[in-house]
């Protein structure tokens, strides 16, 4: 297209306004689909409440920040047997996984899709003893929580 040689800065500064607008829109795209401000601000507590309340009968619980790819340990002693379930749930993007030992034999392994919603698995301990729950993801950071409640 040929612009009369008025309107030749016109459309130099056109092209630059939409230039610079298309940059802000992947900036703001970027920084909105980037949570670990948000995740490391975080109010643990108060996401968990929500997300995860306690449950009757839990022996082990736990909520937190990912914030790297280390993961994170508890456990409990004098587990008694029988059948648990493990609700676990997370936010922030990705997926959380969790392990669960009995003295150092390993269980069971399940995992969470970081979008906030529950996920629930069955763990049947045989014998009473510590437990140890591991969680961890490579999608850090990201909110976790879970319990490992009786079902009985």
């Amino acid at each position: 297209m040929v612009f009369p040689s008025s309107h030749v800065p016109t459309a130099r500064l056109a092209r630059r306004t939409l230039s610079g607008v298309a940059a802000a829109v992947v900036v703001l795209a970027a920084a909105a689909c980037s949570p670990a401000g948000s995740i490391e601000g975080a109010d643990v507590p108060a996401w968990q409440a929500t997300a995860l309340p306690s449950a009757p009968g839990t022996v082990l619980e736990d909520a937190g920040k990912i914030l790297n790819r280390d993961p994170i340990v508890r456990s409990a002693s004098g587990v008694p047997a029988g059948t648990y379930t493990l609700t676990m749930t997370c936010d922030g993007g990705g997926k959380a996984f969790f392990a669960v030992s009995l003295d150092g034999s390993q269980l069971a392994e399940a995992g969470a899709a970081c979008n906030g919603s529950r996920e629930t698995a069955r763990i049947k301990v045989p014998a009473a003893g510590k437990i140890t729950l591991s969680t961890s993801s490579v999608d850090a950071p990201l909110l976790y929580a879970y319990h490992l409640a009786s079902s009985e």
